[in-house]
């Protein structure tokens, strides 16, 4: 536990400090008071975003992931194609 002295000065960093902490307290009381109490973000809203955003993004990757398969599939099979023309005697 800390003392004051009588004569010490109010620092800089206490006067920042308080000038956040209510900024935090106005910030927290002017959102509680726009979207309602059962609207306000948690921690564990955010986490849930995070995870369906996560998933989101697995989702994007995969369909991608797949299409360039399918892309890689069919250019193997037109160079296989080309190459079969190539070998065929012509007639």
């Amino acid at each position: 536990m800390s003392i004051v002295e009588p004569n010490q000065s109010i620092g800089l960093t206490t006067i920042s400090r308080t000038v956040a902490s209510l900024a935090v307290s106005v910030v927290h009381t002017l959102e509680r008071a726009v979207v309602g109490e059962d609207r306000m973000r948690t921690a564990r809203g955010n986490a849930w975003e995070a995870v369906c955003a996560d998933r989101a993004r697995a989702d994007r990757r995969a369909e991608l992931d797949r299409l360039v398969a399918e892309l890689a599939a069919a250019r193997a099979a037109a160079r296989r194609q080309q190459e079969q023309r190539e070998h065929q005697p012509v007639g």
